[in-house]
Formats: structure tokens, sequence, C-alpha cells
């Protein structure tokens, strides 16, 4: 007891401390959990022995990893995404599947060894490369929808290929044959019962047990659902994994999906990372060395085959060269669902152990190059197909065309709800704008209705100078994302620094950030959507009309910066004293040779031309109503309210002096 429990905590302290590493580094915290079990498995260190319990409790991480696909299993993304799915996904695995089985009898494998291997060279890594794209704010670009595609296909191959791998190690000759139909006739039998009987019977059963509203009685139905068709599927002569497929896909189609989503999430990564450890056990650093060159050989046909592949059946279906190399690139890696392959066929004898050696060695160093490749794929592009700076440029030009009539105008990153609300608002006050979508069925129907829409992605720096960005009068960042945001701030900030950005955000959880980033304003929808509930509420409740508005406009100013100012105006303005009579916001940049730089706020006098210093943005810091005694600076930029003709006044005394 006293030496599992000390193995236990190697484990855990090993792990964590691996795991922290990663975090920093910025790398996938599977790759630390694989190198976990590489520094303390059988081959290197010798703290924990590769034994079949080990091994056994580790299929559970492969279950449950298995669920989670099952649960994202949708009919509706399916039908959406049907041509990227079935069509470039399936060719891409059905197609390196059979080159590698084809060049594993070069080397003197047999068919059924190179047909597994196949299998698992074709998977790619859904968690690098899915994490890599929502950073670099590319999940909606034409090569983003590709790898998408080809991804789920990937993840819905491992079901068939977990049946067949067995099936391939059990006969020999013409009887294999014979086997793989009973296994598949078997597969669609057992499945086939479950999906009918099952969804009728779950349902109801959820019902029952959600009604009893007791948490720790929905997490052991759920875990007892997941274990008791994995048992069952294994029973059949299939596998755990497939078992646990089905009750994610069952669960799925049910309210309860979300839920169970939530709650299974600590079994899964806990279980999932004790699996890749098991995997890291696996390798023998001495055979690696000892087989470099294969290993070598095996990544150098791996990566740019593999982007080679993926890359020509991109091209061939749809889309261009650019967008193909791009798929290829995100695509050229090993995947998590590889691994899961490569052991079972491992297991059952299918391939020797110096190809599994050399094979496992090629995949993790593979997965470790994936983000460099993804990271650098621009100039990799622009490096092999010169038309990709044609198209570049086309695209450029086009988005300048649309912009070069327009000045003072408004720049709309996004073009979904929020940015079509937003543009109907601007087209009530006569407000030009134009409009930036990455979503070309959106922009075309756009283009249709005569709106200043066009293609295009807001975080790139040449897309903004087209949409131009020196020109506008402010910038709105309207979808939800965090990344692309910052990297707009970050060329804003860099080109014009004096211009307002305004971003939304889904929560108040990033701020801060945005606003240390050069955000003039963060607009919160759960922040507007609680103000909303309460004064309804309030309504609801017999207080006046009046006090409620009150309300409102007291906790958006308390809020927001523009609005801090507006009790001390709304008297002054009305709406019937025409343009000119309405106070209104302006952005001045403080330069080197501004008479304001090195004189405190207070010396200016801006107060006597009837103007308010709303805020002082100095170093990506915003500062609301600051004090007289705050010294100006170089490159500070102030917000001003007041009238027009005061804010021309204060902007002429801030350059120039009285």
């Amino acid at each position: 007891m006293t030496d599992s429990l000390q193995l236990l905590l190697i484990l855990l302290s090993v792990a964590v401390g691996v795991v922290v590493m990663c975090r920093i580094l910025k790398l996938p915290v599977m790759l630390g959990y694989l190198l976990v079990g590489i520094l303390i498995g059988p081959h290197a260190l010798g703290w924990i022995q590769d034994a079949p319990e080990t091994r056994h409790l580790a299929e559970f991480g492969v279950v449950f990893l298995m669920f989670s696909i099952g649960l994202e299993f949708s009919l509706a993304r399916l039908r959406s995404m049907q041509r990227l799915v079935f069509g470039l996904g399936t060719a891409q695995v059905v197609a390196t599947m059979l080159l590698v089985m084809f060049t594993s009898l070069l080397f003197g494998l047999d068919w059924r060894a190179g047909l597994a291997l196949g299998g698992v060279l074709a998977m790619s890594s859904t968690a690098i490369v899915s994490k890599m794209l929502v950073e670099r704010a590319e999940l909606n670009t034409p090569h983003g929808q590709k790898i998408m595609g080809v991804l789920l296909f990937q993840d819905l191959a491992v079901v068939p290929l977990i049946i067949i791998i067995p099936a391939l190690a059990s006969s020999s000759g013409e009887a294999i044959y014979a086997t793989l139909g009973i296994a598949l006739l078997k597969a669609a039998l057992v499945l086939a019962a479950l999906l009918i009987f099952g969804q009728r019977l779950l349902r109801p059963w959820f019902h029952l047990v959600a009604r009893q509203k007791s948490s720790e009685l929905f997490m052991l139905n759920v875990l007892l659902f997941t274990l008791g068709l994995a048992y069952l599927t294994e029973l059949a002569g299939l596998s755990l994994a497939l078992g646990a497929f089905v009750a994610g896909m069952l669960i799925s189609e049910t309210e309860y999906r979300i839920q169970v989503e939530e709650d299974i999430k600590p079994f899964r990564d806990v279980l999932l990372g004790l699996f890749f450890v098991t995997i890291g056990m696996l390798l023998d650093l001495h055979s690696v060395v000892s087989g470099f060159g294969w290993v070598l050989l095996i990544l150098l046909i791996l990566l740019p085959f593999k982007a080679g592949v993926v890359a020509l059946l991109a091209r061939w279906l749809a889309g261009d060269w650019g967008a193909a190399i791009r798929s290829g690139l995100g695509l050229a890696q090993a995947g998590e669902f590889g691994f899961v392959l490569l052991t079972l066929a491992g297991r059952v004898n299918l391939l020797p152990p110096d190809v599994m050696q050399n094979v496992l060695a090629a995949m993790l160093i593979s997965m470790l190059a994936a983000p460099f490749l993804i990271q650098h794929a621009e100039v990799i592009v622009r490096n092999l197909t010169p038309s990709a700076w044609m198209d570049s440029a086309m695209l450029i030009h086009q988005i300048a065309v649309k912009s070069m009539s327009s000045d003072a105008h408004i720049i709309v990153c996004g073009y979904g709800r929020s940015g079509q609300e937003l543009s109907r608002f601007l087209a009530m006050e006569n407000f030009r704008f134009i409009a930036l979508d990455l979503d070309p069925r959106r922009v075309h129907e756009a283009a249709a209705e005569g709106k200043s829409v066009v293609y295009g992605d807001a975080a790139k720096r040449e897309v903004l100078m087209a949409a131009g960005l020196m020109r506008a009068k402010t910038l709105v960042v309207t979808y939800n994302d965090k990344h692309s945001a910052l990297k707009i701030l970050h060329h804003v900030n860099q080109m014009r620094p004096d211009l307002p950005v305004v971003v939304r955000t889904t929560d108040d959880s990033y701020i801060d950030e945005l606003k240390k980033a050069g955000a003039a304003e963060v607009v919160a929808e759960v922040t507007e959507g609680s103000v909303m509930l309460a004064s309804q509420a309030l309504l609801m409740s017999g207080v006046p009309l009046s006090r409620v508005i009150r309300r409102v406009q007291e906790s958006r100013a308390g809020r927001y910066a523009a609005f801090s100012g507006y009790f001390r105006t709304a008297q002054n303005d009305g709406e019937d004293g025409g343009e000119n009579m309405q106070s209104r916001f302006s952005s001045v940049l403080l330069k080197n040779d501004s008479a304001a730089v090195g004189r405190k706020l207070g010396e200016i006098g801006l107060a006597e031309l009837g103007v308010e210093v709303n805020a002082v943005r100095r170093r990506h810091v915003q500062g609301v109503q600051p004090g007289a005694e705050v010294l100006l600076q170089a490159g500070d930029i102030l917000v001003l309210l007041g009238l027009p003709e005061a804010l021309l006044a204060a902007e002429s005394r801030l350059h120039k002096g009285r």
C-alpha cells in the first residue's frame, strides 16, 4: 500500500510539474503527459512498470474521449459541412491509408500492418490544430473550414478503424475478408439495436433521474450509462470505445447534452491524461536512438507526404493553392486518435515492436513541430505559390476600392447579428461604414443588398489599411474573439493610436486586458443583459418609468467612460437644438511638438471653452476623468466631450497653445 501511494505521489508530482511547464511555454498539455510517461516509464527511470492493470485503467481515458466525440456528433453540423467532411475528409483518410500501405510494402511489411499503419498516420491532432486556429483567428477562414471538416471526418473514421484493426490481426489469407465482414456486420447490428432501442429508453430514464434533482445521482447515471454501453459492445466482441461513442451520440440528441459534457469533463481529462502517460511509457529511447534513421525517414515521409496529399486533394476538390497548402500544413502532424489506433495495433501484435517504437517517436516529433508549421504557414505559402501574392493583392484592392470614397467612416469588424444591428443604427444616423467579414455567403448576401460589406480578415494589418484605417472615425469589433480583438488593437495602436476602438465580449472576463491593449470601451453582453433584466423587473414591480430610466442611465454612466458626463450635459443638449447644439466626443493625440506636452491638465484651460476631458489613454492605460494635476505627455490621447465648435477650439489650444 505504501509503495502504491509513493508511486501515485511520484506520478502526480511529475505530472503537475511538467503540465505547469507546458502551460508556461504554451505547449499542448498532451505533450506534457507524454513526456511524463517517457520519464517515469520502464524504459527510462523505471518508476512505474508497464503492467496490464495500468494499460487497462488508461483505456477508460479512451472511453471518455470517444464519449466526448459522440456528444459533439451532430447531424445538423454534418449536413452543413457535408461537402468538406464526406468529400475532402473521406478522400484524405482513404488516400493516406492506401499510400502508406503501398509504401509499407516496399519496406517488407505485411499489407495488413501497412493498412493499420495508414490508419494511424491518417489521423491529425484536433487538440493542437483547433487551439492554434482559434488563437490565430483563422477558424472561419477557407483553410480553417477545410481543416475542421477533415478533423471531423477523422474523428468519425476512428469508429470503423477500431473494429477493422483487431479483425485484421485475427485472421490470415482469404479468411480475413470473412472476418472483416463478420466484424462489420456485428457492429452494424449492435449499433442499430443500441440506436433504435437506446433512444426510446434513454430519454424517459434521464427525465426520471433529473426529476430527483440530485447532481450526484445524475453523475452516477451518466457513468453507468456510458460504461454500461461500453461493456455491452465489448461483450459483443467489439471495443469499449465504440460503446462509449454510441452513448455520447445518444445523449447528444437530448436536452441533457451540455450538462453531461460539463459533468464528464473532469473524468475525461484526468483519465485521458493517464492514457497519454501510458503512451509515453511505451517509448523506448534506446530503440529510438538505435533506429534514429528510420525515425527520421518516417518523419520526413509523414510531414511533407501527408501535407502534400491534403494540399492536392483540397486543391482538386475546392479552393485555391494558398488555402490548399495552408490546409496541408495544418493537418500534416499525427494525432491523438493515432495513438489510440497504434496502441490497439500493438496490443493485437499487428505491428512489430521496432516499427511501433519508430512510428511512436516520429508521431511525437511531428506533434511538436505542428505549432511551428501552422505559425509559419503564411511564409511557406508565399514562397511556394507566387499566385498567393496576387490573390492577396486582389483582395486588398477590392477592399480599398470599397473604402476609397469614405472619409471619417466607421470600420465594422464582423457582420454577424451584432454587426448587422450596428450597421442598421449607423444607416439611421447617415454614417458611412465598411464591414469586414470572413463568411463568403454572408458577404455575398450583404453585397447583393447593396451593403458596404467585403470579405477580409480584420486581424490583418494590410486589410485594416485597405479598409481606410487612417481615415476612419471609429473601429468596432462586433464578434466575440479575444485573440483577434487583441491583434486588431495591436495594429491600431501602431498605426492610429488616437482611433477609438469599441470591442464586444460575451462577459467581463477580459475587459481589463482589452482596455490595457488600447480599447476605448468594452461592451459585455452579460452586463448589458443584466441591466435590461433589472429594468424590466423594476417596471413590472411598479417602479415609475422615469426612475427606471434614470437607474439604467446611472448604471451605464458608472460603467462606461463615455456616459460619465451624461448628466452634466443632458440638460444643455436638446433634440430640437440642431446638430451643432449637441455634445459629442473627440479624441486628440498629443504629438512631441504639441503645446500641451509637459503642462498640467488644469493649466490648459479647456473647461473655460466648455470642454470636459472625459479620459486620458496613456501607453495602453486608460484613466477616466483625470484630475487637474495630471502632467500631459507626448503620445497621450485625450478624449474630449463638448460642442463641435468648442472641440475644434480645444484641439487647437492643445496643439498650438492659447
